[in-house]
């Protein structure tokens, strides 16, 4: 038998790489890909009922997003926390370029009076849609090495900084985005042990000035809000302006029934109903209407097994970094799915957000597999890798 020369190696076998990459392959951390790729299938299939050629370009982002995902495995979490605050500023750069003044539209072209993303060519990006992850890792670092989250100031200080990129998203404005922050804070804040205490007169204190911001919204947000009051009294009033897209979104979640219809009098019944920006932020209604109760049923399910595979993630996981990760990558995609689900349901004024995995969307898509990859590469490592401390792990990454 011929043997390998001196020097050389055979291949090395795939423990070998799992040990070298300090993997554990049997870990939580399929729950959230196996439901993604599930929610990503469902989106593109969704999408070709009335947009085919927008599916194939879904096809390419999930892709793209997939080898992202897999790439952002292979770094160890120290790593990346090493890294992540410099990334939250490379994208806070990003989102001043796009509300700067004398900015060119070659580069930052407004659409429907909004200015959230860069012109590349033959793509652009939406730097709000990455800025979610690396706010995710950034405040992770913080929250981790913070002295004291039981006092005003140890929650007062991730609130302000928190409230940066916030105010830079809602000048584009992208209100549906901006409000994802907080909430994931919020849960963030909790699992790292802050006062109870201090977040409820926060969240009291919040609650009784948000309506006080209601005159300072622009004009159709607050629309948004009077045609969902105007709902839940019965008024018809907004029904055929402002409330257009959300009336047209119920009628086809109903038509759906239990089971669903045949492609082509899904197509009908959509293109039929005019319903505005059915592949992107009412990708649910046409769910709905293609698959009926059932198919809503199955979406709903996967996006809650992505939020029990992080949470599950962030009580197993030994590294601090990496139980922060869990929350708030957990809590930001559950939030945001179900505020999605909520405004095609009409039981929330309509804002603008994605459907996690399903809206089509290259920057949603590929930040959202680029978060699930993070999280994979938090649950297939133990707080120390073979042989090494944790004391002595921290110290080779940083």
């Amino acid at each position: 038998m011929r043997t390998p020369a001196r020097g050389f190696s055979a291949a090395p076998s795939r423990p070998v790489i799992s040990r070298a990459l300090g993997l554990r392959w049997a870990n939580p951390g399929w729950i959230a890909v196996v439901a993604a790729a599930a929610l990503t299938l469902i989106g593109i299939a969704a999408i070709a009922t009335t947009q085919p050629s927008m599916a194939a370009r879904q096809c390419v982002y999930a892709v793209v997003g997939i080898v992202l995902a897999a790439a952002v495995v292979v770094p160890h979490p120290m790593l990346v926390e090493r890294w992540g605050v410099r990334a939250f500023a490379v994208c806070l750069a990003l989102l001043v370029l796009l509300v700067a003044p004398g900015v060119p539209e070659s580069v930052v072209r407004p659409r429907n009076g909004s200015r959230c993303w860069i012109d590349l060519g033959p793509m652009d990006i939406q730097p709000a849609e990455f800025a979610k992850i690396a706010w995710i890792v950034a405040s992770a670092w913080w929250l981790t090495r913070a002295a004291d989250l039981r006092t005003g100031i140890g929650i007062g200080l991730p609130l302000v900084l928190t409230a940066v990129p916030v105010l830079l998203i809602l000048i584009q404005p992208d209100l549906g985005t901006a409000l994802l922050f907080f909430p994931t804070l919020l849960a963030m804040l909790l699992a790292q042990g802050a006062s109870r205490k201090r977040l409820a007169i926060v969240l009291l204190t919040a609650a009784l000035l948000a309506p006080a911001a209601y005159p300072f919204l622009k004009p159709h947000q607050r629309a948004r809000i009077d045609s969902l009051v105007a709902q839940v009294t019965g008024d018809e009033r907004y029904m055929r302006t402002i409330g257009f897209q959300g009336d047209r979104a119920r009628t086809l979640v109903g038509s759906g029934g239990a089971f669903g219809n045949g492609t082509e009098r899904a197509r009908a019944l959509v293109k039929f109903n005019a319903l505005p920006e059915e592949h992107n932020d009412m990708i649910f209604a046409v769910i709905a209407c293609r698959w009926g109760l059932l198919g809503g049923a199955l979406v709903i399910a996967m996006e809650a097994a992505i939020c029990v595979g992080a949470f599950w993630i962030a009580a197993t996981t030994r590294m601090p970094f990496g139980r922060m990760v869990g929350v708030g990558v957990g809590a930001m995609l559950g939030f945001q799915a179900s505020v999605n689900v909520g405004m095609t349901m009409g039981l929330l004024p309509i804002t603008g957000l994605t459907l996690p995995f399903v809206s089509s969307g290259g920057s949603s898509l590929v930040a959202s597999w680029i978060a699930l990859g993070l999280l994979f590469s938090v649950a297939a490592r133990d707080a120390r890798a073979p042989g090494v401390s944790g004391g002595s792990a921290r110290r080779a990454f940083a």
